[in-house]
């Protein structure tokens, strides 16, 4: 019966389910390049760590120490990474980059890549450097060209093509230059203030003589201030960041699923009303309800499972895209094949779907009554409440709860996911029906017939508002988020660049330096703004207790802290509790310090509680005298630890100064002159920094643009689907309007006024969403001030109210190209 009754109507059916094709081939795309990517970490986690053992530390190890690892593993090579200056000496251009002062075969796995392939391992043996391509294309350099890193000249010996472990976004942000680092301390860039890590790489070629020096290591890694990673450990941490990005591209594809799942709802409701005298006719010749329940049951699950089919082909071959996608984010190479566990996910998951979101239309299937054969008004009198119905509604959203935990494996952060999304629905729902309400409550009788006819489609019987304004209104919300958020984070740096801030960054300043570098900043005419002195220092014990005593707290006992001194608040702190104290006299033995309020809670101390800070060797006790509020998004320095004044200015210490430059000619010139004057000094261009940010925004927005493209593709076909699913109610209003006298001209127009306002209604009532969301993220999130931009607003409820006029009209006009005659006898 059921293969019988869908001889008809299976073109529709797959309508139907054509609405979930999209989210389901999303999900198999994201499972099927996660599986791939998991596989490739593993098999190049190796190369991708480039040895078997590291040792990692922030601070120069101590002689004893450095004693005992210097003879572990069976290969050794040691690397020094910092932030500095590199001189481009042919063309005169600068820029801070990342320094990697290398000793030894490193890597022992996988290679660094350069061209000419030889130069990787010939740059150590003289005065040469391995310079990042990205660099090279930015400054015209070529190979055998010169650069200057802080005293000494390099040779360029190859250009960097990727080294363990890199991406194409680090590459961008902090593109690395390699020099042997057996030059390094004639480049004089080694003084008080430079920030230097320190590496050491292991190869054993005995696995059990790996897991011993581990063992061993372990207790003294808190204790000296070390990290150690393994081949375990990297595979672990990399797989754990794009677990997370895995995450946001399921749960993308699963808005687009969702979306999907009221389309199949909706069109399978007006299908089952469409079916309703047949089911009655069935009943009278003695069909029993649970079997007229069964054959439509049937329909859809086998529908169901062509169209869960359909989307996980169609995912498998979009997986293939999503390494081009994300090729600047992925520090491996992809090696993509089919993934038959996310197939398998994906139609299990499609067919689940397909029948959960039918049900509550199929459930209606088992009260339908022989009468409704012969009194068309039977079936709506007033019927019991159906128990199964709140259950099925009560496993969708179970449904969408554990999908979702599945992905963030997070109880808070899927109650707030799924709260979003119901919220979202509500709104959407609430907004719809309101405006269904006013238009028929309050629709003007003066307006002309086809306004009023319109109009009136909006709320006629088995109308589709309700479920097109959801799916397009959430659609359209997702992707104006989502383009709002992007903007959210762009203005935010943006405004702290503004014209009145510093855009030139210097540190590194030692203090025989600073007169110097004042007076050559003045010559150009620039201002020397936010000039201000740094500490090196960590802390020592925390109330009388050290690290042993205090393992709870290691990590504040960890690092190296850069603190000031100051007498007075600057404009981006505020004081939260305790009395602010900005200069002591000599002798003072106990210093009140004041901490920013985040640091403190990190460190786990509160006013009053004492801290002894070792300051290069001198011991200063100090007690919390104040908590700061600090605006970290302000252009300008800002410390989470602040002394007073009259304790440090004997300490060692380097100075940060800010300056404006007002073209990049002068800044040129400006960095030429600095960097020539005072190797040492790092800079850093606030005008680049912005530009590079601008074009890692760009990516990421890239990445989230192409997964909620399958949430705007969802909702068109969803909106598709239910004016083909009422094609033959509107065949039949279009034979009486056309009896009755209409034109093609004027049905159209009545079509026309009736999508123009269903689109307005739902890009309306998404933006509004949208907006709201955006507020409510840039307030509480990202503590920033959020104005909808009007244009790119204007842009998109333009576009969506036009796809609906567009499609509706389009998709309706084939009615009016046959004969009412035609028609009428078909339908008789």
């Amino acid at each position: 019966m059921a293969w019988r009754d869908s001889r008809k109507n299976r073109s529709r059916l797959l309508l139907f389910i054509s609405s979930i094709v999209l989210g389901i081939a999303a999900l198999v795309a994201v499972y099927s390049f996660k599986d791939n990517l998991e596989n490739d970490i593993n098999n190049q986690a190796k190369e991708l760590t480039g040895a078997d053992l590291i040792i990692e530390s922030k601070r120069a190890v101590a002689p004893a120490t450095l004693k005992s690892i210097e003879t572990l593993g069976d290969e050794r090579a040691t690397e020094r990474t910092f932030a500095s200056m590199v001189y481009f000496i042919k063309n005169g251009g600068s820029r801070l980059i990342q320094i990697k002062a290398l000793e030894g075969k490193f890597p022992f796995y996988g290679k660094i890549e350069t061209k000419p392939t030889q130069a990787a391992t010939n740059f150590q043996e003289d005065r040469n450097a391995l310079v990042d391509q990205t660099l090279m294309l930015q400054y015209n350099a070529k190979v055998g060209d010169s650069v200057k890193v802080g005293d000494l000249k390099f040779k360029i010996l190859g250009i960097l093509e990727k080294a363990p472990g890199q991406t194409g976004i680090s590459a961008s942000v902090a593109p690395i230059v390699y020099i042997p680092l057996k030059y390094l301390e004639q480049t004089g860039l080694t003084k008080i203030g430079s920030r230097i890590t320190y590496r050491f790489y292991y190869q054993y070629r005995n696995a059990d003589e790996l897991a011993k020096t581990i063992k061993t290591l372990e207790p003294k890694v808190e204790k000296e201030g070390l990290d150690i990673e393994t081949v375990a450990s990297k595979k672990e941490e990399t797989g754990r960041s794009f677990r997370d990005m895995s995450r946001f591209l399921a749960l993308s594809g699963f808005i687009a699923l969702l979306l999907g799942c009221i389309g199949v709802g909706s069109a399978i409701h007006v299908y089952i009303q469409e079916k309703l005298s047949t089911i009655a006719t069935l009943r009278c010749l003695g069909l029993k309800a649970k079997h007229a329940f069964f054959i439509y049951l049937i329909q859809i699950s086998i529908i169901g499972l062509i169209g869960a089919i359909l989307g996980s082909i169609l995912g498998t071959l979009i997986q293939f895209l999503l390494p081009i996608v994300l090729k600047d984010f992925l520090p491996v190479e992809i090696t993509m094949q089919i993934s038959w566990l996310a197939v398998a996910q994906g139609i299990i998951l499609g067919l689940i779907i397909s029948v959960l979101f039918a049900l509550p239309s199929l459930l209606g299937v088992r009260k339908i009554s022989p009468l409704n054969a012969i009194r068309a008004s039977f079936e709506n009198q007033q019927t019991k409440r159906d128990s199964l119905l709140w259950l099925v509604y009560a496993f969708m959203a179970l449904f969408v709860f554990g999908f979702t935990y599945l992905q963030m494996r997070s109880v808070m952060q899927t109650i707030a996911f799924t709260l979003a999304i119901g919220i979202a629905f509500l709104l959407l729902l609430l907004f719809s029906k309101t405006l269904m309400f006013l238009v028929k409550k309050f629709l003007p009788s003066a307006w002309s017939y086809l306004w009023r006819q319109g109009f009136a489609n909006l709320y006629r019987p088995n109308n589709q508002t309700l479920m097109l304004t959801v799916s397009i209104g959430l659609s359209t919300a997702f992707i104006a988020t989502l383009f709002f958020v992007q903007g959210i984070l762009i203005n935010r740096v943006t405004l702290s660049s503004g014209a009145n801030q510093p855009n030139m960054v210097m540190f590194d300043i030692q203090n025989s330096q600073k007169q110097e570098l004042n007076k050559l900043t003045k010559s150009y005419k620039l201002p020397l703004m936010n000039q201000v002195p740094i500490i090196t220092m960590r802390i020592e014990e925390i109330n009388g207790k050290k690290l042993e005593a205090d393992t709870g707290n290691a990590r504040a006992f960890r690092g190296e802290i850069r603190a000031t001194y100051q007498d007075s608040l600057t404009a981006a702190e505020k004081l939260i509790s305790g009395v602010w104290t900005g200069k002591v006299e000599e002798g003072t033995e106990t210093i009140p310090i004041s901490l920013e309020q985040g640091y403190a809670n990190r460190i786990k101390v509160k006013l009053k509680d004492k801290i002894l800070f070792n300051v290069q060797g001198m011991l200063i006790p100090t007690v919390v005298g104040s908590i700061r509020e600090v605006n970290w998004g302000t252009m300008q320095t800002n410390f989470r630890v602040v002394f007073p004044a009259g304790v440090l200015e004997a300490a060692p210490q380097f100075h940060v100064l800010m300056t404006r430059v007002p073209s990049k000619e002068v800044s040129a010139k400006y960095q030429s002159d600095v960097v020539n004057a005072f190797p040492n000094i790092s800079m850093i261009d606030l005008d680049l920094v912005l530009k590079l940010l601008d074009e890692l925004l760009d990516k990421i927005g890239f990445v989230i643009r192409f997964m909620a493209g399958f949430s705007m593709a969802t909702g068109w076909i969803v909106l598709l689907s239910s004016v083909l699913t009422s094609k033959n109610q509107r065949i039949k209003e279009s034979i009486l309007l056309r009896t009755l006298g209409a034109s093609k001209k004027q049905i159209l127009s009545i079509n026309a006024v009736e999508y123009f306002f269903l689109g307005v209604f739902a890009a309306g009532a998404g933006l509004v969403l949208a907006i709201g969301g955006s507020w409510l993220l840039a307030k509480f999130s990202f503590e920033a001030n959020f104005a909808p931009p009007l244009v790119p607003i204007f842009v998109l409820f333009s576009i969506v109210v036009g796809l609906v006029v567009i499609t509706g009209v389009w998709s309706t006009k084939s009615i009016l190209n046959q004969p009412p005659l035609k028609i009428l006898r078909n339908e008789g």
